[in-house]
């Protein structure tokens, strides 16, 4: 493993482990209500094209991070969108 290797892991662990906390707290708590459905689909496409870049130059640490970050994402989108429709309208 190179030091590249070692550095672009270490960013994919930070990054990705970053959004366990949110998607714990969405899921339960139910509410999705402040986070952003724009946002949320917006990134939850840059890492899917982040993870095709990576699939692209064959590198294990670019597609690792990115694919469970885009796990990670999609959890939280799905569940701002579930709580979307669930929502009453006014």
């Amino acid at each position: 493993m190179t030091w590249f290797d070692i550095v672009g892991s270490l960013a994919g662990t930070f990054t990705t482990i970053s959004f366990i906390p949110q998607v714990v707290k969405t899921w339960r708590s139910g509410c999705a209500e402040d986070l952003s459905l724009f946002m949320f689909a917006l990134f939850s496409a840059g890492v899917l094209l982040w993870l095709i870049y990576g699939i692209a130059l064959h590198s294990l640490p670019i597609m690792l991070a990115n694919g469970i970050t885009l796990v990670l994402a999609l959890s939280i989108l799905l569940l701002k969108i579930r709580h979307l429709l669930r929502r009453p309208f006014s």
